[in-house]
């Protein structure tokens, strides 16, 4: 988690990851970010990020997108 926290940091560091739920509800990431953040994933942990993981619901937390993470890694 602290892994991905770091990356989500570079993106805006002015967002508190860990108690904010509402990352795309709140416009906060853009689709421009969550291709940037989707990127910088994929490259990290080793994991491929396809269609259709791309869901508000996969990426509104840093929980949510730690989730995803370890979904992806578990299925590899």
């Amino acid at each position: 988690m602290e892994k991905l926290l770091e990356i989500l940091n570079t993106l805006n560091a002015n967002i508190d990851y860990m108690t904010e739920t509402r990352l795309i509800d709140d416009g906060y990431l853009d689709s421009l970010l969550i291709l940037a953040l989707v990127g910088e994933l994929e490259n990290s942990f080793e994991i491929e990020i396809t269609p259709v993981d791309l869901i508000p619901a996969n990426f509104n937390s840093a929980e949510a997108i730690w989730n995803l993470i370890q979904r992806l890694q578990e299925e590899n």
